[in-house]
């Protein structure tokens, strides 16, 4: 029997609930979320994202197919059904809930933790049989002890020699653009929009550089909910400054309640339930993209100079990393004595190599924190595109086959996310051939020029040819939008085959976007191959056809030549990998020298 479950089934008779939603989400739909919202795990054991379903003699675990395994696992003898998303005959989690909750009952969920969208539409199919929404309470935390608190860490400036735009400029700006939609209040909730309009980082959330708030921006002021334990004196000013008022983070939903007669521009779709619905009968309500998502996802001339510098001090981290991989082993295939050094293990594995990684990171000035959590794959462990080995499950890296490595770090100068894979020693001739596709997609896709307008719909046959030429496929996108010291997935842009419902994505490519190209290839039980640079959308050339832009290349690590098979490379794909190879060696190997440097010299020879 589940403890926490039979308390939770007790607060829901109390407060007459029939089923009731926890998902993972934090009260601003943050990709990461901290302790405090890890209410599933709580509930269930379950370490992954996903959503549960409660109801009185039931449960049910919705997850996608990165968490299927470990989800099986974490939830044995939990009384809860795992329910594999996109699976068939697994209904869809709306359905599900709608189904659940009887005709004159009631669904139950946190609104802070559910979007607006998802609410507003489980709330018009239930009424229909004539069932209600009640999303008023948060009933896990009724009922869960100790919980971790609301994470409160210390928030910086960040300095306008990086940002480019002083937060000043960007609220007047943001007031423009108020007074076009004759709205005299915006709300803002989303936490790397908050912290973008105003300069400021904390470090709230894991991996990105935010701090939990909100933002209401008026005429003539604005008013920033959050812990005010967490500003010093300097940015106190500084908020000041900017006629920024600092209120408790808990009064925003009553300040939200005590709108009236006025029109608010906010998104509904990056905008929690509760937010949505305390507003006034009288408001009147504006929803359109943040303006801010798209301005900060177009990089301007000093972000764009700071950002290549962010990938100077990555690339040299990275590509210590790649010597240290490519010398763990001597020509006996034993562990030299110097990995073991490093590791300081008498094994390596996934898990501690990944630390070296991050200790090379950690060497390079300024370096804050990961990006996003380490993908460290090797073999078959790679076949699952969001792998992720902990400190009690890896695999032992071997001197054959293929090792993957996706990660990134955040510096003030910007974030950085880049994958490489690598040969450990001998490979099989189809690890060649696919990590050879891999590579000719990736290199196509860097090269595309395209027209004003395009978005990355437009592009993504660039890279996926290779692969559909093959009757081949990988199931992911091709490419995401890259924030500056903020979140490594950003929106409005990403590259992918098709639109994908809900992902506000689907924007123009834009000058001064910066956007992943990372290509793969996954063979279950065998292994998964990825190679990713990030990119800059820069202006290629204008005339009497239009605008056409072209991506700039702004990651520089070796791409390894040893899984190449040259024999199915066309003379552009060799030309472009020499190109890339040149650029990464004139700007690293002031960074290297002796027979660090003679290595790179020839791993990014000229083929």
């Amino acid at each position: 029997m589940n403890k926490q479950l039979s308390m939770l089934r007790e607060e829901m008779k109390q407060a007459g609930i029939d089923t009731y939603l926890i998902p993972t989400d934090d009260f601003h739909q943050s990709e990461y979320v901290g302790e405090y919202f890890r209410a599933i795990r709580y509930l269930s054991g379950f370490t992954g994202e996903g959503n549960l379903v409660v109801t009185m003699d039931s449960a049910a675990l919705f997850t996608d197919g990165r968490y299927f395994i470990q989800a099986e696992k974490e939830l044995e003898g939990r009384d809860i059904t795992l329910m594999k998303m996109g699976e068939p005959g697994v209904p869809e989690l709306r359905d599900y809930l709608v189904d659940k909750t009887p005709a004159a009952g009631r669904l139950g969920f946190d609104g802070r933790c559910v979007d607006n969208e998802t609410g507003t539409a489980l709330r018009r199919r239930l009424d229909e049989k004539e069932a209600l929404v009640y999303a008023e309470e948060d009933l896990v935390g009724k009922i869960w002890e100790n919980r971790p608190p609301l994470a409160s860490s210390g928030v910086w400036i960040l300095s306008e020699k990086y940002t480019g735009k002083s937060a000043e400029e960007k609220l007047s700006e943001l007031r423009k653009y108020m007074k076009d939609k004759n709205a005299q209040v915006h709300i803002v909730t989303s936490l790397d929009d908050i912290a973008w309009i105003l300069n400021l980082r904390g470090d709230d959330i894991p991996c990105n550089p935010v701090f939990l708030s909100y933002l209401m921006v008026c005429e003539d002021g604005a008013v920033l909910y959050m812990n005010k334990a967490s500003l010093n004196d300097e940015v106190s000013a500084y908020l000041s400054s900017l006629k920024v008022d600092v209120k408790d983070y808990d009064s925003f939903y009553e300040d939200v309640k005590y709108l009236k007669n006025v029109t608010v521009l906010l998104e509904k779709a990056k905008t929690n339930y509760r937010t949505i619905s305390n507003l006034d009968e009288s408001v009147s309500v504006v929803s359109d993209m943040l303006p801010s998502s798209r301005w900060k996802s177009r990089k301007n001339p000093v972000e764009i100079e700071n950002i290549k510098k962010a990938h100077i001090k990555d690339g040299v981290a990275v590509t210590e990393f790649i010597y240290f991989m490519k010398h763990a082993f001597d020509e006996n295939g034993k562990l030299t004595g110097d990995a073991k050094t490093l590791l300081g293990s008498e094994e390596i594995n996934e898990w501690n190599v990944a630390a070296v990684l991050e200790n090379f990171r950690k060497a390079q000035e300024g370096y804050i924190e990961p990006s996003f959590t380490t993908i460290s794959a090797y073999g078959p462990n790679a076949a699952l595109p969001h792998y992720a080995p902990t400190a009690e499950s890896f695999a032992e890296i071997e001197p054959r086959g293929l090792y993957l490595v996706d990660s990134g770090a955040q510096f003030p100068e910007g974030t950085t996310d880049i994958t490489r894979t690598m040969a450990m020693g001998p490979v099989t001739d189809e690890e060649r051939k696919h990590f050879t596709m891999v590579l000719k997609a990736h290199l196509r896709l860097s090269d595309v020029k395209f027209l004003q307008g395009s978005s990355g719909i437009t592009v993504d046959l660039a890279a996926r040819e290779v692969f559909w030429q093959e009757g081949m496929n990988f199931n992911h996108g091709t490419g995401h939008g890259v924030g500056f010291c903020l979140n490594v997935h950003e929106r409005p842009n990403a590259i992918r085959f098709r639109k994908l419902q809900g992902r506000m994505e689907d924007e123009p490519l834009c000058e001064g976007n910066l956007t992943s190209d990372e290509p793969g290839l996954y063979i279950e039980g065998k292994h998964g191959i990825r190679t990713e640079n990030l990119t800059l959308v820069k202006k290629w050339q204008e005339n009497e056809y239009g605008t056409f832009y072209r991506f700039e290349i702004v990651t520089m690590a070796p791409i390894d030549l040893d899984a190449i098979d040259f024999s199915i490379m066309e003379e552009r794909d060799i030309r472009l990998l020499n190109a890339y190879h040149k650029d990464v060696y004139e700007k690293l190997s002031p960074y290297f020298s002796g027979e660090k440097l003679e290595w790179l010299k020839y791993v990014t020879r000229e083929v």
